[in-house]
């Protein structure tokens, strides 16, 4: 690799943008002058070469960290903060870890890793460091209660969606996103505030929801990203009236048309558009036509380096965006023989549009048959006094198993009128679904519960 081939984060730190910041709600620094400061007390230089674990308490500090070690540690592992501890010792040891940078160093005792370099969130004076390497980027799969696996990225890879020729013009975007930055969705937001020219509102774990999109809106965010549950979460809190973004993201979870349509509704002057990203496939494609499902022309074509398949139902994507491969002793292929990742994600073309239908991995049996339970629950939210949903499989005596589902009242919704809403939502059901898709019984519940991923949590009953 030559060295113009090299770059890092540092590089797209333009000093002559000026009123860029990245914070949180107790913290703010300038993306301007960061290049030439440091969180890691002078032992940057240490990190040179070493295969390193970023293990630190916030977002904020995790972006300094990023930005001060890309391009000098030769792999960099984000460790998100619901990791399990219990698997800790395996990730460091197939990881090759030799460094750790974080603010917890007593957690790390005992662990057998030869550097331990703490950082803090105050910045001191430093000088610009000078990209030495292609630093190897390392994620953790989400959504396993097993050992995650370990995901190896290049930064080009990973910056293969986001359009940064040129430092951004005229308003710069000020982002924000209800992700974690040490997931691939979050992180994808965090990029593309850095490169883009931009600035960056991170979320604050325990800051209630009408609080943080106060904070959104008093630093007057443009574009935000989150999971459809992360925005139906908002939608039902009644806190978007105070918040007016340009361009609103959904990504992480089949975005179906009743929240698009709830979204449009609450802001109807930004744009509404819905990605498809995974930590393996990278960054797939956006849709921004405000239709669920994306065209089916855009399988078996090549469009800007990504190309999709659908085998047996299933999206396969081969794309320079997509990671390299798993990282660790036991690590399996990432991709096929021709490079394709095999998504897990079941896809059925309706007309000229191919609609996501759940995850290969999440289906349930009721009595011999398969089901995805998404694929019910974009039919029971598109009820007008329905917010959200979850299905899931109940055991039977009779048939095995049947289906239920839980629901949340849009607001507004009138309790009393309870069984005439669920006679509505049964009629839509079979209206739609084949028989035995269509739910047994339906209980209100007052909220659904989201994974530290923003992803609706799932366990069958």
């Amino acid at each position: 690799m030559s060295p113009r081939e090299i770059f890092a984060l540092r590089d797209y730190l333009d000093p002559g943008l000026g009123g860029r910041t990245i914070s949180d709600a107790r913290h703010s620094a300038s993306l301007t002058d960061i290049a030439g400061q440091t969180c890691l007390k002078g032992r940057l230089a240490e990190l040179s070469g070493r295969s390193v674990l970023l293990a630190v308490t916030s977002q904020f500090l995790t972006g300094l960290v990023m930005l001060e070690i890309d391009g000098i540690a030769r792999r960099m592992l984000l460790c998100p903060p619901d990791l399990n501890a219990d698997h800790l010792q395996a990730i460091v040891e197939d990881a090759e870890i030799d460094a750790v940078v974080t603010d917890q160093p007593e957690r790390f005792a005992g662990f057998g890793i030869a550097l331990v370099v703490t950082s803090g969130e105050e910045l001191e004076a430093g000088p610009r460091a000078r990209t030495e390497r292609a630093t190897e980027w390392l994620m953790l799969t989400s959504g396993t209660l097993g050992l995650p696996k370990i995901v190896g990225h290049t930064l080009e890879g990973l910056t293969g969606a986001i359009a940064a020729d040129t430092p951004a013009r005229g308003v710069r975007p000020i982002w924000a996103t209800f992700y974690d930055i040490r997931r691939y969705g979050g992180l994808q937001i965090f990029l593309r505030a850095v490169i883009g020219g931009g600035s960056l509102v991170l979320s604050e774990p325990g800051e209630a929801l009408s609080n943080h999109v106060a904070r959104l809106d008093e630093k007057a965010v443009t574009h935000i990203s989150g999971t459809p549950s992360h925005w139906r979460k908002l939608l039902m809190s009644g806190a978007a009236s105070a918040f007016s973004p340009k361009y609103v993201r959904l990504s992480g979870e089949i975005a179906d048309q009743a929240v698009l349509d709830g979204l449009q509704q609450a802001f109807p002057d930004a744009s509404i558009g819905h990605a498809y990203a995974s930590t393996e496939a990278g960054v797939g494609f956006a849709v921004n036509d405000g239709l669920e499902g994306f065209p089916a022309s855009m399988i078996g074509t090549n469009r800007d380096g990504v190309e999709m398949k659908v085998v047996d139902g299933c999206l396969q994507i081969r794309s320079r965006r997509a990671a390299h491969a798993y990282v660790g002793r036991h690590a399996a292929a990432l991709t096929d023989g021709d490079g394709f990742v095999d998504t897990g994600d079941m896809v059925e073309l309706r007309g000229d549009r191919y609609h996501f239908v759940g995850r290969r991995g999440g289906i349930i049996n009721i009595g011999g048959l398969k089901v995805h339970p998404e694929e019910i629950e974009a039919v029971i939210n598109r009820h007008d006094s329905v917010r959200m949903s979850r299905v899931k499989a109940r055991k039977s005596p009779i048939t095995g198993a049947i289906v239920v589902a839980d629901v949340v009242l849009a607001d507004g919704s009138d309790a009393s009128r309870g069984d005439e809403i669920k006679t509505g939502i049964i009629a839509d059901c079979r209206a739609h679904l084949a028989p035995h898709k269509v739910p047994a019984m339906i209980k209100f519940v007052d909220k659904l519960d989201i994974t530290a991923a923003g992803k609706l949590a799932r366990s069958d009953a």
